[in-house]
């Protein structure tokens, strides 16, 4: 079993190798994603190994990314594009709501469009204006669109893979700021044995109160949980990875037996995933909850200037109140 420590962003680009591998049909495209290797190297050394007719730089414009992907797909291609940061997103987003997301549906099953839509996201890097933004809600709410997300190496090596093999279009979103946390991923592991693509997984166990967290926020999660310990409590931590579908399996399973549920995610709190996945809890385990969920989440401001940055994202001293408020009802 071939084990090695890597970073989050090297084991994108190992995923991103053994695809282009074992697929011929699988092309990497977005800006300086060639010669540069990504803003983040996560495609670094692929076009010199692949060649530039399947790790293609294109021109400054996502939505003709996007668009050129479309017609990829639709003729047999699987595309892997990279938006280079998350607010760049936007002037695609026409092309993935309208055409994306829906072409499988109008063409009644005829047309299928096994994409990929790699996004960068979330704070914590210092960085300037529309790079450090969480579009995720955008994407969960659109129908025929799935979304994941990893928090880790292991999930980012086999999850990156999963979503191309994948028959369906899924944005890909990718915590940036976790691009350079190391862990030990299993290079040799069969995809067929791998965790499913959309289901949720515990990443800590615990008996006192259940923390949901996504992508970024995982360590985040972790980390208050092992604060807290110190005061006696378990939390139980669990990692959602798919945004959409929402696995809530064992997050129901989790809250009917701790009787208390904190989600925390970056994005603001106005109608972001943790609003849905309070109220699927509320509806599931209504009799089981000791306390209202309660969510800790980026404010509703746009993203702030990095020096100010730290003051808006959620972190551990956020967490472990809201998980006191829990006890205090």
């Amino acid at each position: 079993m071939a084990t090695e420590t890597l970073t989050l962003g090297k084991a994108l680009n190992t995923g991103l190798r053994r695809a282009l591998e074992n697929d011929q049909k699988v092309v990497i495209m977005g800006e300086d994603v060639g010669k540069l290797g990504g803003v983040f190297r996560i495609t670094d050394g692929l076009q010199k190994d692949f060649g530039d007719q399947r790790v293609i730089d294109t021109p400054l414009a996502e939505s003709g990314i996007i668009g050129t992907a479309v017609g990829l797909a639709i003729r047999g291609f699987r595309p892997v594009c990279e938006i280079q940061f998350d607010g760049f997103v936007y002037p695609a987003y026409d092309q993935i709501v309208s055409q994306v997301a829906k072409m499988h549906y109008r063409s009644q099953g005829k047309v299928r469009i096994p994409m990929v839509i790699r996004i960068p996201y979330g704070g914590g890097i210092g960085a300037v204006e529309h790079h450090s933004e969480s579009p995720e809600a955008y994407f969960a709410h659109t129908a025929g669109l799935k979304v994941v997300t990893c928090a880790n190496p292991q999930d980012a090596y086999v999850m990156i893979q999963q979503a191309i093999a994948s028959d369906d279009p899924i944005v890909f979103l990718e915590p940036k700021r976790r691009y350079w946390e190391k862990g030990p991923v299993d290079l040799d592991a069969p995809l067929t044995d791998a965790y499913p693509l959309h289901g949720a997984r515990v990443a800590r166990p615990g008996t006192d109160a259940t923390v949901l967290a996504y992508g970024p926020m995982v360590r985040t999660a972790l980390d208050a949980a092992t604060a807290a310990a110190e005061d006696g409590r378990e939390l139980e931590v669990i990692d959602l990875r798919t945004l959409s579908p929402l696995d809530l399996t064992a997050a129901y399973e989790s809250v009917k037996r701790t009787g208390r549920c904190v989600v925390v995610h970056e994005a603001p709190g106005n109608l972001g995933l943790g609003s849905e996945i309070a109220a699927r809890i509320t509806e599931e385990c209504f009799y089981s909850l000791e306390s209202p969920v309660l969510r800790v989440t980026g404010f509703d401001v746009p993203y702030p200037a990095a020096r100010v940055e730290e003051e808006y994202l959620p972190d551990l001293d956020r967490v472990l109140d809201a998980v006191d408020r829990a006890f205090g009802w």
